[in-house]
């Protein structure tokens, strides 16, 4: 093992380094209200009405949860939290989160405005990813015919040829730029059609170094299998291996699909379950990390030390290429910025768009913070750890 001491995830004077006392505060007190869920589940129903009633609440969505989860309203209004971020060794992914679009207008903006991101990050030694969401430029509805195996009818195959040109054309430009670029992944009932994608940009672009990332959820029992079939059949075809590890983030919504639909569930019976895979799948990726990629985008401090320890036992750099470490903007700082700090290759998620298009994004983040038993989140213990020992100067 290597004789560096692991990460200490519960130092708060590393993990809020590039807070004020004022911002420090001001997330205090953001955590506290997302620990209160009848006020998160009331305000999750009310903002999008008040917004279709034109009601000015986008300055206060903007001065509260938008401020700690989000960057800037465009790539420009990113650069002081990317300033920040790369201040304290930790890179941004600039993620342009518009959802819910539906027409071949709004689908080509959003392609132009990922290719922008990439051509922004090229070079810029603070923007280590890229990424994209494939409903952000293919419909939704479309990519789970396809994925059913369903036949299309002439338009519909016509919109299946535009919608994989627009794919293929950010992952050419990320090849170009030599940038490397997330696929994230979606709900399972367009998975497949994604992977496909995925794996059609892989086997195109990563013949010489790893840019098409997919992402793999590890709460869906099936994942870690098809990963490592997934690895096989890249290295049976010449090309390199790349992956980002999450746990996902559409669980409620598979449960009740699946039941109302009568199909077996492709959830984790239990979180123990999950556990077991992520951090079978960090094994897996280390193990055979001469032939791949890996970014594990967790906020779960046991996994998060298990890479770390990991890397260690298999005398694999800290600063090692091919492995990284990703967090969202404004969630597990104590993981973050510790992890930076002990020499860790480690990226946020910074999500843009405007105040009224990031809504969706912003209710999801408010619900994961919310408590399920009224207790105070590890986020909002951390920071109350911080308070005081600025206090009493511990």
């Amino acid at each position: 093992m290597e004789s560096h001491p692991r990460p200490d995830f519960s130092n708060t004077a590393i993990a809020f380094a590039g807070k004020s006392n004022q911002e420090l505060s001001k997330s205090y007190w953001m955590f506290r209200m997302m620990n209160a869920k009848w006020l998160v589940d009331s305000l999750s129903a009310l903002a999008p009405l008040a917004l279709k009633l034109r009601l000015p609440i986008e300055p206060v969505v903007k001065a509260t949860v938008y401020d700690q989860f989000c960057g800037g309203e465009s790539i420009a209004g990113c650069e002081k939290s990317m300033d920040e971020l790369h201040r304290y060794g930790i890179g941004t992914i600039l993620d342009y989160s518009v959802e819910g679009k539906e027409s071949e207008t709004e689908f080509d903006a959003c392609q132009a405005e990922i290719i922008r991101t990439i051509q922004k990050a090229k070079g810029d030694a603070r923007i280590p990813f890229s990424v994209f969401k494939t409903t952000g430029v293919v419909r939704f509805g479309l990519l789970e015919k396809v994925n059913a195996g369903a036949t299309l009818g002439k338009e519909e195959a016509a919109e299946w040829e535009r919608a994989q040109k627009r794919v293929d054309g950010i992952a050419k430009a990320a090849f170009e730029a030599g940038q490397p670029l997330f696929i994230d992944a979606e709900e399972s009932w367009i998975q497949d059609a994604i992977d496909a994608l995925a794996t059609q940009m892989m086997e195109r672009y990563n013949r010489e170094a790893p840019i098409v990332y997919n992402t793999i959820q590890l709460y869906r029992h099936d994942r870690l299998a098809h990963m490592k079939q997934a690895f096989n059949t890249a290295r049976q075809n010449g090309y390199w291996y790349a992956v980002k590890l999450v746990r996902g983030a559409y669980m409620e919504k598979e449960r009740e699909r699946a039941a109302e639909k009568g199909y077996p569930s492709p959830i984790q019976p239990d979180k123990a379950a999950s556990d077991r895979d992520y951090n079978a799948a960090l094994a897996f990726c280390v193990e055979n990390i001469d032939h791949m990629a890996v970014c594990s985008g967790s906020h779960n401090e046991e996994s998060n030390h298990y890479l770390a320890d990991l890397m260690a036992k298999h005398g694999i750099d800290r600063k090692h290429p091919r492995i990284w470490f990703a967090q969202l903007k404004g969630m597990s700082d104590h993981i973050s910025y510790n992890l930076a700090h002990a020499g860790y290759q480690v990226a946020k998620y910074l999500p843009y768009a405007p105040v009224r298009a990031m809504l969706p994004y912003l209710i999801r983040r408010a619900q994961e913070n919310t408590s399920i038993a009224g207790q105070m989140s590890r986020e909002l213990t951390l920071i109350v750890a911080e308070r005081k020992r600025r206090k009493t100067g511990n």
